[in-house]
């Protein structure tokens, strides 16, 4: 058999990995999801109004549909990807702890979900499920640590030491290999926060039907076509996977939403991009394009209530950038249109452009994003329309008492519009 014969073998046996797991996931979803709203129903497991938490849905909400993402993922995984004989010895152990690390996340927030939870303990669970997932184990960390990032100035199959330091390929946290040492104390916190900040980033946009749930699935597909170019065909299996689980969801919360994904959904799907940008290769960069107006929107919301004295984790239905569109008079599903474009568009960008230019198109989401910040202004104003905080977000800020839980809270305004 000649070489090309045996190339597009391969590579027909891993796109049938590929599409295969996709359609299962996206399968088992969508199917999974009556069987959670169905129980959700009968238990009374809704999302209502009370008085700290105004919903517009008229009708009360099933809230677990993570559940069913998450099981789809597991489920097709174990089919699709443990099978597939591209999978090596150390990307299965990661495997394995990105599993563990998202099973304590889903039981954790579905009792978030169903009783409610402070804003310390789920921190708490997002801080060991990182530890889970660097596989801290004898001398080396087994998992994902983040210590290095392409370096967009450098010369490609360079070596340190052959080229100044500002043109080696990869820029490292001060160690080489993932070795349990002092030294690997930066890129330890910088995986900590990488990962924790995606998570919470999804949190914070899961505010309008379809959302949260269309940008991550847009996003986990360019993560699919990126590993599909760069050949890294079992990472693009488990990215597919994800992607069709995220997918087969979309059409139960699109608007209006016959279920929400809750804390479950949202922390779940954060992980998976934080783990799956990283590991194969780091495409940070293309998940800083891809998700890079939510990213912005989460600081400059984190930013503001700082510079007002209030609580990080204190909820209002004012400052996101979903709610100001809102305001703005977009509806629900028109504020998805304009996320997914974004999405679509930056996620074009990223595959095209060469890694010197990936700087420009982290500069165009910036750019991107004062620029709706200024039509949001202009349109409010035009509308004499202006967001304005509710009477118990006033309360709470200038009482300065404990503030509601921001996931439960922070979605109060864009659910069915």
């Amino acid at each position: 058999m000649t070489l090309s014969g045996i190339i597009s073998n391969d590579l027909f046996s891993q796109l049938f990995f590929i599409v295969g797991g996709g359609v299962c996931a996206f399968l088992l979803s969508f199917a999974g999801t009556f069987g959670v709203i169905a129980i959700s129903r009968k238990l009374g497991l809704l999302d209502r109004s009370t008085v700290e938490r105004r919903r517009i849905h008229k009708v009360p909400v099933p809230r677990l549909g993570g559940v069913a993402i998450f099981l789809a993922f597991v489920i097709a995984s174990l089919v699709f990807y443990t099978l597939d004989t591209e999978v090596s010895a150390a990307e299965m152990v990661r495997y394995w702890l990105l599993l563990a690390a998202a099973t304590l996340i889903v039981l954790v927030h579905i009792y978030d979900d169903i009783k409610g939870l402070k804003p310390l303990p789920k921190f708490i669970a997002q801080t060991i499920a990182v530890i889970i997932i660097l596989g801290p184990f004898g001398t080396q960390f087994h998992g994902v640590l983040l210590f290095g990032l392409s370096n967009p100035f450098g010369i490609p199959g360079s070596h340190p030491g052959e080229v100044p330091w500002y043109r080696v390929p990869e820029i490292t946290l001060f160690i080489q290999q993932p070795e349990i040492t002092l030294m690997a104390i930066p890129a330890v916190l910088f995986t900590w926060f990488w990962i924790v900040s995606m998570m919470n980033t999804v949190n914070f946009i899961d505010g309008v039907d379809g959302l949260a749930t269309g940008v991550a699935a847009i996003t986990g597909l360019f993560i699919t076509i990126i590993c599909l170019t760069l050949q890294q065909y079992s990472i693009a299996v488990l990215s597919a996977i994800f992607t069709g689980a995220v997918l087969g969801f979309l059409p139960h919360n699109w608007n209006p939403a016959k279920i929400f994904m809750g804390d479950t959904g949202s922390q779940f799907l954060g992980l998976c991009l934080a783990v799956l940008s990283v590991i194969g290769g780091a495409k940070v960069a293309l998940a800083l394009m891809l998700l890079g107006i939510p990213i912005l929107d989460v600081v400059i919301v984190i930013v503001s209530r700082i510079r007002r004295g209030r609580s990080v984790a204190q909820h209002d239905t004012t400052s996101h950038l979903h709610y100001r569109l809102l305001a703005a008079g977009l509806t629900a599903k028109q504020i998805c249109y304009v996320f997914y474009g974004l999405t679509l568009i930056f996620g074009v960008l990223a595959l095209e452009f060469p890694r010197i230019y990936k700087l420009i198109g982290i500069g165009l989401v910036i750019i991107t994003m004062a620029a709706l910040s200024i039509w949001i202004d202009y349109r409010q104003r035009k509308r004499g329309v202006l967001v304005q905080p509710t009477t118990q977000e006033l309360k709470e800020e200038t009482s300065g008492g404990p503030s509601q839980d921001l996931s439960r809270t922070d979605k109060a305004e864009g659910r069915a519009r």
